[in-house]
């Protein structure tokens, strides 16, 4: 399998390439519109063709490069059924199979962050969103988000999964790349509660400040970036 893990330092943001093997068709997770050409210079390098582009989420942070893939590519876009966006042309089911050439990706709706936030499990790599990050989770005051649903998301499917599954979360502030359900039970601070209220009232209290040119990334990114 071909696996990259690609980085945005304005945004934080991981972008996921994935194909089964060089020459193959090949999936790409949450893309930032400033690297398109990065992702085509890959794809080329690689011998690849892109047929299908999944967004988590609808982001506040920056902005999606799905559409300027699909003008470029003619690949398929793809977001979860509770998306706002009428341009996305295939909304996924929960625990719907996405197949791309050889390889199967299990659609998991984990709201909590958004409304319409999903993760995608392949094999053992669980590409989390903003659901689960790394010694975190994501944030629940904008976009329909919701700490109750978060917790039940985390605690009642994601931390289901195997303790070896390996976590790839859509940002990381810190300089980590990838974690693991067991390391994230163990050690993530957020977990480290004893009842859903206590992480509602951890959730609710955060004061965070909201993203720059949030409306303006939300607006585009519901017509999937199109400019």
């Amino acid at each position: 399998m071909l696996f990259h893990q690609l980085f945005d330092k304005s945004s934080s943001t991981y972008t996921y390439l994935i194909a089964s093997a060089k020459g193959r068709e090949a999936l790409i997770i949450d893309p930032v519109l400033e690297n398109v050409e990065q992702y085509i210079k890959l794809l080329n390098e690689l011998d690849l063709k892109l047929v299908k582009v999944i967004d988590t989420h609808i982001h506040a942070d920056h902005i999606t490069a799905a559409s300027k893939l699909k003008n470029k590519t003619n690949c398929t876009t793809i977001m979860g059924e509770h998306t706002p966006s009428d341009a996305v042309e295939i909304k996924v089911k929960d625990n719907e199979i996405i197949y791309v050439d050889k390889l199967e990706i299990k659609v998991i709706y984990t709201p909590g962050h958004t409304k319409d936030s999903y993760s995608f499990l392949m094999d053992d790599y669980l590409f989390s969103g903003d659901t689960l990050l790394i010694n975190g989770t994501g944030r629940t005051d904008f976009q329909g988000g919701n700490s109750e649903d978060s917790y039940n998301s985390i605690f009642n499917r994601l931390l289901k999964l195997p303790e070896e599954t390996l976590l790839y979360p859509a940002h990381d502030y810190n300089g980590q790349t990838v974690s693991s359900i067991g390391k994230e039970k163990k050690f993530n601070p957020r977990l480290q509660v004893n009842s859903i209220n206590e992480y509602i009232d951890i959730m609710n209290n955060l004061n965070l400040s909201k993203p720059k040119l949030m409306d303006i990334n939300v607006a585009s990114n519901i017509k999937l970036g199109a400019i």
